[in-house]
């Protein structure tokens, strides 16, 4: 836990990440082939891909709310660890977030934008900064940064109120569907996606799991040593709903999409919310599935992806940007479908590469990438960084 917790190791964490991480690309990767593969009989396989897998940020959120309360909870709570937690996340999060800030605005400048003003470029580059909307995946880092502020707000309430802990999780729904549904009505922010509120019930989640943990985990562990009646209903009843809001999302996404019909919002959001809240709980179940009955060098591999998925977050929209300047100039099906194939391929195997080469490489890669343990240690530390989330 880089050093900031004794509580055990977490070595199903990275696999997560790397479910995670794997379900960004492929959401990013289909995006464009929702909207311009609608007359083709594989849409439903395009629309699946892209709304199934639509787990990432919210899994990523979940997963850093969990290791920091998993990592802090029981350590004394001070202004030297408050003021060494904010300097780790200006570090590994904030100074690479304002790089690829920087480097995406220019990116867009010079593609979209060179005949305006300094003055208007400046400004914008300042408002989309600290509004994470110099790309379109860097709201994430934005989100994280408010939770980051949030954070030791929550471990101080939770540590002198710890009968709180239990009104955690219905609170952070009260919270989420509160500013969902006052901005439907109000229009309070103008992209809610963007806030923290949107998502506190997997903040709060995360806090209930990483601080009960050790008393829950054996709840999570799907084995038949450790099958009690009650948790045999409880992992069957954690699937059903999971795989069940799972296809409805993908359903009211096919039928809007292919046949326009209107849905209203919330129902969009509670789907996806129910979706993507207990795709973290079943990551957990599978990942510690794949520890125990997968080959070593699979889960070597998902554990580095794990570990390098904040990097891959940052740098891949490059790729795919790249790799979409050159498409395929036929209309021959089985062609199309493979280039866009291609696309989810080349962007995860060129980040992977880039990003593995720039931690082994370059001295304080951090300041690009975050921080990275290095690859092949014996044994991988959980470092609590966001997507890392």
């Amino acid at each position: 836990m880089s050093g900031e917790g004794d509580r055990g190791k977490l070595s199903d964490i990275q696999l997560v990440r790397a479910m995670a991480i794997m379900g960004v690309l492929v959401v990013h990767a289909t995006s464009f082939a929702t909207v311009a593969m609608k007359e083709s009989n594989l849409y439903v396989v395009y629309n699946f891909a892209n709304i199934f897998m639509k787990i990432g940020t919210p899994v990523f959120l979940f997963l850093s709310s969990f290791v920091l309360f998993y990592s802090y909870y029981l350590r004394p709570l001070d202004t030297k660890r408050i003021g060494n937690f904010y300097k780790k996340r200006l570090q590994y999060i904030v100074v690479p977030y304002i790089l690829f800030s920087v480097f995406f605005f220019l990116i867009r400048h010079f593609m979209y934008y060179s005949d305006r003003s300094l003055e208007e470029t400046v400004e914008k580059f300042v408002v989309q900064l600290f509004t994470g909307k110099a790309y379109t995946h860097l709201y994430f880092i934005f989100i994280s940064a408010q939770f980051y502020i949030m954070f030791p707000l929550f471990l101080w309430l939770f540590k002198r109120k710890p009968n709180l802990v239990k009104w955690a999780i219905p609170a952070g729904f009260i919270i989420q569907y509160g500013f969902v549904i006052m901005n439907k009505y109000f229009l309070i922010a103008e992209r809610p996606a963007s806030w923290a509120l949107h998502y506190m019930s997997y903040f709060m989640l995360g806090a209930v799991l990483g601080i009960y943990y050790p008393k829950l985990k054996g709840w999570l562990q799907i084995h038949k040593q450790n099958a009690t009646g009650s948790r045999l209903l409880g992992w069957i009843m954690l699937w059903a709903i999971w795989l069940s809001a799972s296809l409805g999302h993908v359903y009211v996404n096919h039928t809007a999409r292919l046949y326009g019909v209107n849905y209203d919002s919330l129902l969009y959001h509670t789907l996806w919310n129910i979706q993507t809240i207990t795709a973290g709980l079943v990551g957990i179940q599978i990942a510690q599935i794949l520890l125990r009955h997968a080959k070593s060098w699979q889960t070597e591999m998902m554990t580095r992806l794990g570990e390098l998925s904040f990097g891959i977050y940052l740098i891949h929209p490059l790729f795919l940007l790249i790799y979409r300047e050159f498409p395929p100039e036929t209309g021959f099906s089985p062609l199309i479908h493979l280039w866009y194939l291609g696309g989810f391929i080349f962007a995860l195997a060129a980040s992977w590469v880039v990003v593995s080469l720039t931690v082994r490489w370059m001295p304080k890669s951090w300041i690009v990438f975050g921080k990275v343990p290095p690859a092949k240690r014996k044994s991988r530390l959980v470092p609590d960084r966001g997507i890392t989330s």
